[in-house]
C-alpha cells in the first residue's frame, strides 16, 4: 500500500470515528420538544417530593385550588400531582433549589411550559417563589388567585419575576 493510500485510509477512519462520537452524544441528550414552549402556566402548589436527578431535578407537587384552601383533586378525590422539570441538581443548587429547601409540604409558585400531551408536568420558566411559614410552622398560602410572590416574606429562587401566563 502506498503512503498516500495509508494516510487517506487513516484520515477516513478518524473522520468516521469522530462522526460516530458526535452522533452518539447528540442522540444521548433528549430535546424539549415534549413541552409547548409557546405556552406558560403559573402554578402554586404543595411539594410532595423532590427527585434530585443529576440531569434534571424534578419537584413533584399538588397544585392548589384558586381559593388556596386545598389541592386540586381528580374524579376519585385523589390529589392531582404535577412535576416541574429543571436543569440538573448542580445547576438548580446554584439558585438554592434542593431537597432540603423544598421539603414535603412546602408551598411554592412556579412558571412552567406544559407538556404538549396534556400530562401534568412542565419545564420550569423563571424563578420559583416559596411561601413563608407562619407562626404555627405551616406555610402561609397566598390569597385566592394569587401566588407566593405576593406573600410578604416569600423567598425567591432564581432571578426575576414569575413569567406572564399565556394560553
Amino acid at each position: 500500500m502506498t503512503m498516500n493510500k495509508l494516510i487517506l485510509r487513516n484520515i477516513c477512519g478518524a473522520t468516521a470515528l469522530g462522526l460516530g462520537l458526535v452522533a452518539t452524544s447528540v442522540q444521548a441528550h433528549h430535546s424539549f420538544a415534549a413541552y409547548d414552549m409557546t405556552k406558560t402556566e403559573i402554578l402554586t402548589g404543595v411539594v410532595t417530593r423532590v427527585n434530585p436527578d443529576a440531569n434534571h431535578l424534578q419537584i413533584f407537587f399538588a397544585p392548589m385550588n384558586e381559593e388556596r384552601k386545598n389541592v386540586e383533586r381528580d374524579k376519585d378525590g385523589k390529589p392531582v400531582i404535577w412535576a416541574v422539570e429543571m436543569a440538573g441538581s448542580a445547576a438548580a443548587a446554584q439558585d438554592g433549589i434542593s431537597v432540603s429547601t423544598f421539603t414535603s409540604g412546602t408551598v411554592f409558585s412556579v412558571g412552567v411550559h406544559p407538556q404538549r400531551s396534556g400530562d401534568p408536568s412542565g419545564f420550569r420558566e423563571g424563578p420559583l417563589f416559596k411561601c413563608p411559614n407562619g407562626a404555627n410552622g405551616k406555610a402561609t398560602p397566598p390569597k385566592p388567585g394569587q401566588h407566593c410572590d405576593s406573600v410578604e416574606g416569600n423567598t425567591a429562587f432564581g432571578q426575576g419575576k414569575l413569567p406572564t401566563p399565556t394560553k
